[in-house]
């Protein structure tokens, strides 16, 4: 074991001919649902598309619900007279999309971004500079197809606003009977048809804003601070920074495989892009769909509406790094809980049932109803984002004060009044539910769905202890005493009660029992249960199902194995943009944000073995033949982040910032040994990959009891 000072270790990520974090291309994707998705957690948008969507912004009432299209502006191809090169470029880094085109008398770049500091502003940039001698000028066409007008939405014209083309509407029909329609506000620059480089100029720049809001002052007030940022300069400078800090924060890279850095990439990119500014205090975030911001529409990408989705696929991923958009995730489903208590009601039940697809008020919205009726393994998804989230931060005030546990006991409360007792095997049974395997309906005992609810209760046994609230004894009854369906003689778990071992299954189901739930379990079962549902998983199902395979191939030691089947996943990345479809055939949902979040989480707690638990964050790295390193910056702990760099026979880590706001020391316990490193910031420790080993507090401030 060594210790060695060097905070800012780097992988050789570069050495690549291009940089890992352009995507670019000098012909677009035929098909268009590929263009690349830009997003700010408020606006989405794809490129040269019609309509763009706003966050909360629904149409529509119960399944007819949908997001609302609005009409885009920035719907812009930039032309030149004669002949010219194209070059088209998405760069993560700062999350700007260019156009360039270049020829013997000019070069113009298009620029293209969603703000990722002044959420509500979208932007269009054009520089056009000469090439050569010529003093002639030299014009550029501005090209679109641009309407003022929405299926979804009214839009009246309103008088300009500092020289801004501004309308205004509402959405047509309410979520519910008695709810609100949203109105949207948009004030935009007016486009010219062409643009000019007058004969002495050398080059020119022109900016386009495009103001998206919900009041008349929340758009003047963002329009007004569009044009100050034209004024001084800061348009562009003020959107990269913000970029930077999330970058900073946060990275993950790999040598070894170009393919897979730049999947990871675009996986980290993407989702960030659907998740609020770090900067946001408004708590107003609308949730994570399948398909992000920029699509959902009518009969599009599940309707823009949120899922289990959000809180095991894509969350996981997020909270790794970042509290604060971690916590908008918990307190987007805070935000309906008025509506899963009259899905509840509705259902004849205590408590609270959260949707299977949620839009604004929490009601269900899904077009079928069976969905919300037996998928009800979605209130125990919701419970383990916010056990997460309690475990990696011991943020309790999300609990005591923000209604979070409001959530928890609601979800106990549904599953206490939803179980049946079985006077034959003296069980729990939870009849007629659909579980993740969407093939099956109205099956009993569920295996995933009846593990999560079993989990759920047991939280909320803990979270009452803690918080000192008097917790009903049915929640550890029924907790105790929830049947988890197992076949003694062949060591395995069937999906649920009556399941035909080897019959098809859509998607990751029961193999989720390991991770992300962590159900107590031997190396045998877990590999009976790995090799009993792969052969049967449908090869044409959605993307983020053989990240879960592969997570528990690694917690099994077979690098090679998981490895093989991540490699399937790179069918649902379609070129050049990096974007995922949901089946790898290109169909289903895009940008298939769920397909990342399972990639990606099985490189962040595949190949790490991150696993957040109650006391620690417990670690058991292994890399596959040919990712010689894998770097993971910005890993945030107890509020404390570091730095992870894992090689195939050691582990680097150094702790770049200690909590401030508690007494809280780190320290390293090697598991083989018993030995136990303390963490100190600015220095690196190194020790070797076979120790195993789990990082969690020593001698310092916990709320919960060690």
């Amino acid at each position: 074991m060594t210790a060695f000072g060097k905070p800012d270790f780097q992988p050789n990520t570069m050495s690549y001919a291009e940089d890992p974090y352009i995507f670019s291309t000098d012909t677009l994707p035929s098909d268009r649902r590929f263009l690349p998705p830009l997003a700010n957690g408020l606006l989405g948008w794809r490129v040269y598309d019609n309509i763009m969507h706003m966050g909360g912004v629904y149409n529509g009432e119960g399944g007819r619900c949908h997001r609302a299209d609005v009409p885009c502006p920035l719907n812009v191809e930039v032309e030149m007279d004669g002949p010219a090169q194209h070059t088209y470029c998405l760069d993560t880094h700062t999350g700007i999309f260019t156009h360039s085109l270049s020829s013997a008398r000019a070069k113009v770049s298009q620029s293209l971004y969603s703000h990722r500091y002044y959420t509500n502003l979208m932007v269009m940039e054009i520089l056009l500079v000469r090439e050569g001698t010529s003093e002639e000028p030299i014009t550029v066409n501005l090209v679109s197809s641009f309407t003022p007008q929405s299926k979804d939405i009214v839009f009246d014209s309103c008088p300009d606003y500092k020289g801004g083309s501004h309308i205004q509407g509402k959405v047509a029909t309410a979520e519910f009977p008695g709810g609100s329609c949203p109105t949207v506000h948009l004030i935009w620059t007016p486009k010219p048809p062409t643009l000019t480089l007058l004969p002495e100029q050398r080059q020119a720049r022109w900016a386009f804003i495009l103001v998206a809001a919900n009041s008349l002052e929340t758009a003047e007030a963002n329009y007004d601070k569009g044009l100050d940022l034209i004024a001084t300069g800061d348009l562009r400078p003020s959107h990269e920074k913000a970029w930077k800090e999330l970058w900073l924060e946060s990275t993950a890279e790999v040598v070894g495989s170009e393919t897979l850095c730049k999947a990871l990439i675009g996986c980290m990119f993407y989702l960030l892009s659907a998740f609020p500014s770090i900067h946001d205090t408004s708590s107003s975030f609308g949730g994570v769909s399948p398909g992000g911001l920029s699509n959902g529409g009518d009969g599009q990408d599940y309707w823009g509406h949120i899922f289990w989705d959000q809180d095991i696929w894509m969350y996981p991923g997020i909270a790794l790094f970042y509290p604060k958009l971690a916590r908008s995730v918990l307190e987007y489903r805070v935000g309906t809980i008025e509506g899963a208590k009259d899905n509840a009601q509705k259902q004849g039940f205590k408590g609270l049932k959260f949707p299977w697809e949620s839009a604004v008020s929490g009601r269900e919205v899904c077009p079928e109803d069976i969905y919300g009726q037996q998928e009800i393994h979605i209130n125990g998804d919701v419970t383990l984002a916010f056990q997460h989230y309690l475990y990696l931060t011991e943020d309790v005030s999300m609990f005591a004060e923000g209604r979070g546990s409001e959530v928890i006991y609601g979800v106990a409360d549904y599953w206490v009044s939803r179980a049946s007792w079985n006077p034959e095997d003296k069980k729990y049974h939870l009849l007629g539910v659909m579980p993740p395997d969407e093939y099956y309906y109205n099956v009993d005992n569920s295996v995933y769905t009846n593990t999560v609810a079993k989990f759920s209760l047991q939280f909320a046994v803990d979270l009452a202890d803690l918080l000192q609230h008097p917790a009903p004894e049915e929640w550890q009854e029924v907790a105790q005493n929830l049947k988890i369906p197992f076949e003694e003689e062949t060591q395995y778990h069937p999906e649920f009660d009556g399941y035909v071992k080897g019959h098809p299954v859509k998607q990751a189901d029961t193999v989720m029992l390991g991770y992300p739930l962590g159900l107590p379990m031997t190396p045998e079962i877990r590999r009976n249960d790995l090799e009993a549902y792969e052969p049967v998983t449908d090869p044409n199902g959605p993307a983020m199902t053989w990240g879960m395979f592969a997570i528990g191939w690694l917690e099994l030691g077979e690098a090679e194995k998981a490895q093989h089947l991540l490699d399937k996943c790179y069918k649902n990345i379609q070129g050049p943009f990096q974007v995922w479809s949901e089946s790898s055939d290109g169909s289903g949902a895009v940008n298939f944000l769920t397909g990342m979040g399972g990639f990606l989480q099985a490189v962040l707690f595949g190949y790490t073995g991150f696993r957040v638990q109650k006391e620690c964050l417990a670690f058991s790295p292994l890399l596959p033949e040919g990712i010689s390193e894998l770097c993971i910056r910005g890993v945030n702990y107890l509020g404390s982040q570091m730095d992870w760099l894992l090689r195939k026979d050691e582990v680097c880590i150094v702790l770049r910032e200690k909590a401030s706001t508690k007494s809280c020391d780190l320290q390293l316990v090697l598991k083989a040994s018993g030995t136990k490193i303390p963490l100190t910031p600015g220095k690196a420790v190194t020790f070797p990959r076979e120790s195993g080993c789990v990082c969690k507090l020593a001698s310092a401030y916990s709320c919960w009891p060690l």
